[in-house]
């Protein structure tokens, strides 16, 4: 996945001259006040700080409004699109050279980062799959459907996506990273947080960050107010409706996909102003709703250049 430029430029590598440990200090282990370094990262030069107390209630609240981000390439993404709202790093040994620019950011702006051992970094991410990196961020504030089409509702082409009862965050991610490399808007969606499900994440390989999750507490309504705003609703199947690639996809739709077992809803399939379906052997009874999406997202996407 091809790196973006973000809100700042890119910050210098910091690896100047070794950094070596006195003799004494052979087996010493960190503190628990001191963010660890690799040995490669010059310390810098610090006073000791007595650190305010924090309440558990200020605590909970932070906890709430921050993810787990976790996989080299979502973390890269994550640093270069919002390094404003990065809170803690913590890496491996052999991730350290990779991101000595994130430490020296963390570094600059008073945030911890750890180089650690591989069971706790899959302790502090919940997965074996961390890939050696985990980012705390701020979550991404959530923005409602209403909000969104009153901010885009004029544009001649534009392409969201809705998702009836799809919550498996490996799918999320796959789905968000197809939208990322298709361009398309946001993911309507009843829990836009999933997004920031670490899993989510790290399968979309940084795409979640550039994807709005649009919150809708009822979906057929929400994608009436699609409609009222111009947009053509595409539902797809795998029992009927035309072939994807006879038919032409307007410039301004939104477009549904249910979860496996059931597909789209029956009061969202009946609103449909086009019914899809994605012709193949019949073979197997339909795709995964991430490959699905990938399709028709890519046709859409083709169609409209």
């Amino acid at each position: 996945m091809s790196q973006h430029k973000g809100k700042g430029e890119k910050i210098a590598n910091p690896l100047h001259k070794p950094w070596t440990k006195d003799a004494g200090a052979k087996n010493a282990k960190p503190t628990a006040n001191r963010a660890s370094r690799p040995a490669s990262v010059k310390a810098p030069e610090t006073k000791a700080v007595q650190p305010k107390a924090v309440s558990a209630k200020v605590l909970k609240q932070n906890r709430q409004e921050e993810a787990k981000i976790y996989g080299e390439n979502a973390c890269r993404v994550a640093f270069v699109q919002r390094p404003e709202a990065l809170v803690r790093l913590y890496l491996s040994e052999q991730m350290a050279p990779k991101f000595a620019d994130l430490m020296k950011y963390l570094a600059a702006n008073k945030k911890a980062y750890h180089v650690v051992s591989e069971a706790e970094l899959e302790k502090v991410a919940g997965s074996q799959h961390h890939g050696g990196v985990v980012l705390l961020v701020k979550r991404k504030a959530v923005l409602s459907l209403a909000t969104y089409l009153t901010q885009n509702g004029r544009k001649k082409q534009d392409c969201l996506l809705a998702l009836d009862g799809v919550g498996n965050p490996h799918n999320l991610g796959a789905i968000a990273r197809s939208c990322a490399h298709f361009g398309i808007s946001g993911i309507v969606m009843k829990d836009p947080d999933l997004l920031a499900h670490g899993a989510a994440a790290r399968t979309a390989e940084g795409g979640v960050e550039f994807v709005e999750g649009l919150s809708c507490d009822n979906l057929p309504l929400a994608l009436q107010l699609c409609k009222q705003a111009g947009y053509t609703l595409v539902t797809t199947s795998s029992h009927g409706g035309v072939s994807l690639y006879n038919s032409q996809l307007p410039a301004k739709v939104v477009i549904v996909f249910g979860e496996e077992m059931f597909g789209v809803s029956q009061s969202v399939a009946k609103s449909a102003d086009i019914a899809l379906q994605i012709p193949g052997t019949g073979k197997v009874e339909s795709l995964n709703v991430s490959v699905a999406a990938s399709l028709i997202l890519g046709e859409w996407y083709r169609q409209q250049q």
